[in-house]
């Protein structure tokens, strides 16, 4: 294909995905979201039309940005972006056009100017030492050993088995295992030193005779090749690291040296072959514990078959508690172990032992001799949890003896240099439960942190559709479109997720009900893997969705009152089996008070003031329902939207007739009871496993952050009279938010 009819052919499909923004596009609604992933595989395909591709996104920019088109420009911008990654070989040129525009976009509101100045010290970055990007990326995501860049990501995919059909279950599971058997860490580190050598070295690189020898060579000699790779475009990429011209020579030498005797070899001067981008280290998870999130992100910090090894012969690591005075005993370098006892348990029954110094006396009758050594769970022991980043900038394992004299040195801060990216697949059902899981860890976080200081945890969702009704899920009487609330709001708010995410919904139950054929494995290989890969890569964006906290009374006084959270619905009905003895006297009071039961509201109206005013109000009603979604963007996401559905009693010449009706505010603490002590159940997000019977009561306000009120409490602890936030306490986030990841966050 000739030069002009690339450029147009790429212009076209630019203009194609433009369109589909607009929600103009003619294609079918079962071909939404596949524009960009054939834009980005064209490119894959032949790698010299990337520039084309990169000067042509680049003058689209520039267009939606004289004519504030802006809802063109974070699309447009994440579409260059990835291909400016992956492209062999990017001129200076059009580097600095793009860095130019990013630059531009820290004059306009969030998100416009968040993205624009990630995006300007990436670039920054690239152009003085092309191929940054691409090795940065790699290296974090397949976890390779690499000192100047520690940082280790992966992506952990979760699904309800519970929620979702068993065929797509084990389509995803069947999808994911695929696309990491083709990876190896050899694999990924050829990659790495390739696209490095033709970013620096352009079309006088000779790319076969490179990956020949790559090929050629041990796994040893790969690696120090790597190695000597990375520390040189890290070298380069850093603040203060030499110039591009040095860098340029730097990788000159390692390719000369790479290649050895073996002849150059002529390299095409008219193409550029690419190095493909390898998949993410992706786990897929059923979620069958409600534990199971974070035992996953425990063990990403310290794999499994590390923390069960101990450090030497009946050694464990040593507790952090350990008293101080300990560290300066010689005869204590013996950590303390755990076994089990096989003596009387009396001090004088024990075997005579040498008399200890004076700090070990007491310590030494924790042991037990000749006992039968207890290995512990490692997600139960607060060493193997303290441990666990066992990384450069992280805490040591355990205390070394300190010479008299000197002073212990400094403990190195903490450093986050790991990141999960977790995907929920399904509906808002998985994300109710993702919010239990959440509050769940914050917490454990309050109490005892571990993982804050070392984890950066970020979160994504793609809406699935049911598919068949499961025999849990058969008192869920919705339609996908409310069971998907979540995702319909951020696909309003960014456009980029809904054309790319959103239609995700509908596609993965076909893929997972296509018949198993080599057909079927192309068409998933391709593209579902690679649309979670880009969703995780670019969706860096969150949107905080407000947690709410319940507290439910029963009707049982000697039940103790539950406590929960809910992320986007409450639902409250009736509930239709009183007891017996309750049976005839209900009977007669609803004939002539109607259906439904009386209740009292009490709840704080949100006003455009923002000022709090107290309501309260007593109707009978059938129930009610909260909305935590808003159904616009403009919305308060922190509020609930209440409708409550009252039953009005009117007296006519025919007789008493009932009507309902119903009334809506907006709030965000509510307060309800039954002052009959009529039972009714409540259903917290659209899901009927988290169903509670026999309420008579509950109390709705916004779930607040665990750190907060244990910080809070020990505020007021000392200063009783403290009504105000002081000292800390005014600096921590008040409210919990579960971050939800998107392309572009809300436009505004």
């Amino acid at each position: 294909m000739e030069s002009s009819e690339l450029e147009s052919d790429l212009l076209r499909r630019v203009r194609a995905l433009l369109r589909e923004l607009d929600g103009h596009h003619p294609s079918c609604q079962s071909d939404r979201g596949m524009l960009r992933w054939t834009l980005h595989k064209r490119t894959d395909q032949n790698p010299r039309t990337s520039c084309v591709l990169v000067s042509i996104l680049v003058k689209e920019l520039e267009r939606a940005e004289r004519g504030d088109l802006r809802h063109y420009i974070i699309p447009l911008l994440h579409t260059l972006m990835y291909t400016l990654i992956q492209a062999p070989c990017i001129p200076d040129e059009l580097c600095a056009r793009v860095y130019d525009f990013c630059k531009r976009l820290l004059t306009l509101p969030k998100p416009f100017c968040t993205i624009g100045l990630d995006y300007a010290s990436r670039l920054q970055v690239e152009r003085t030492a092309p191929g940054t990007l691409y090795q940065r990326m790699v290296i974090s995501e397949q976890s390779l050993p690499s000192t100047p860049f520690p940082y280790q990501e992966r992506l952990f995919i979760f699904a309800d088995p519970e929620l979702l059909p068993e065929a797509i279950c084990k389509a995803l599971a069947t999808d994911t295992e695929v696309a990491q058997v083709s990876q190896s860490p050899r694999g990924c580190m050829s990659c790495v030193v390739t696209h490095a050598l033709q970013a620096a070295l352009g079309d006088t690189c000779d790319i076969h005779g490179l990956r020949a020898r790559l090929q050629a060579l041990p796994p040893g000699d790969v690696e120090h090749w790597f190695q000597q790779v990375v520390a040189a475009v890290e070298g380069a990429g850093s603040e203060g690291g030499s110039g591009r011209a040095q860098h340029t020579a730097q990788l000159e030498r390692i390719y000369h040296g790479l290649l050895g005797s073996l002849p150059a070899g002529n390299a095409p001067q008219e193409e550029l072959q690419g190095t493909p981008l390898p998949n993410p280290n992706i786990s897929f998870h059923l979620w069958t514990e409600d534990e199971q999130l974070w035992k996953e992100l425990v063990l990403f910090l310290r794999p499994l078959s590390q923390s069960c090894e101990p450090e030497g012969p009946g050694q464990e690591p040593e507790p952090a508690e350990m008293p101080e005075m300990l560290a300066g005993c010689g005869c204590c370098g013996q950590s303390r172990f755990s076994v089990l006892s096989t003596d009387s348990g009396i001090e004088r029954d024990l075997p005579a032992q040498e008399e200890p110094c004076a700090p070990c006396a007491e310590r030494s009758r924790l042991h037990r001799k000749g006992g039968i050594k207890k290995k512990p769970s490692p997600l139960d022991s607060v060493a193997f949890l303290q441990a666990g980043s066992a990384v450069p900038g992280g805490k040591p394992p355990g205390k070394m003896p300190s010479r008299a004299g000197v002073p212990p040195e400094p403990a190195a801060p903490l450093q986050r240099l790991h990141t999960a990216r977790v995907v929920l697949l399904g509906d808002d059902r998985i994300l109710g439960r993702l919010a239990q899981a959440f509050h769940s860890l914050r917490k454990r976080e309050a109490r005892r942190v571990f993982l804050t200081p070392r984890l950066d945890l970020q979160f994504y969702h793609i809406p699935v559709g049911p598919g068949q009704p499961q025999p849990s899920a058969a008192a869920d009487h919705a339609g996908p479109e409310e069971l998907c609330e979540v995702a319909g709001y951020l696909g309003r708010a960014d456009p980029w997720y809904e054309s790319n995410i959103n239609t995700l919904c509908h596609i993965i139950p076909k893929l997972a009900t296509m018949p198993s054929s080599p057909s079927r494995a192309l068409v998933t290989d391709l593209f579902l893997t690679d649309v979670i890969a880009y969703y995780a890569r670019m969706g860096t964006q969150p949107v905080c969705f407000q947690v709410h906290a319940i507290k439910v009374l029963f009707q049982d006084p000697a039940q103790d009152p539950a406590e929960d959270v809910f992320l986007t619905e409450l639902l409250t009905r009736v509930q239709d089996s009183p007891s017996h003895r309750e049976l005839s006297t209900t009977k007669r009071k609803s004939a002539l008070d109607g259906p439904g039961m009386d209740l009292t509201v009490t709840y704080s109206r949100v006003v455009l003031s923002a000022r709090q005013k107290e309501l309260a109000l007593s109707l009978r009603s059938t129930g009610l329902l909260m909305k935590a979604i808003p159904a616009e963007e403009a919305e308060d996401l922190g509020c609930l939207s209440v409708t409550i559905t009252e039953i009005v009693k009117t007296s006519n010449l025919a007789g008493r007739s009932f009507s309902a009706v119903a009334n809506r505010f907006r709030t965000r603490n509510i307060k309800i009871r039954s002052p009959e002590q009529r039972p009714f159940t409540v259903r917290l997000d659209k899901d009927s496993r988290r169903t509670y019977r026999d309420v008579v009561g509950l109390d709705v306000s916004p779930c607040l952050e665990p750190s907060y009120c244990l910080q809070k409490t020990r505020t007021t602890k000392f200063n009783p009279q403290e009504t105000e936030d002081v000292g800390l306490v005014k600096y921590l986030p008040k409210s919990l938010l579960l971050p939800i990841n998107t392309f572009a966050g809300v436009i505004p």
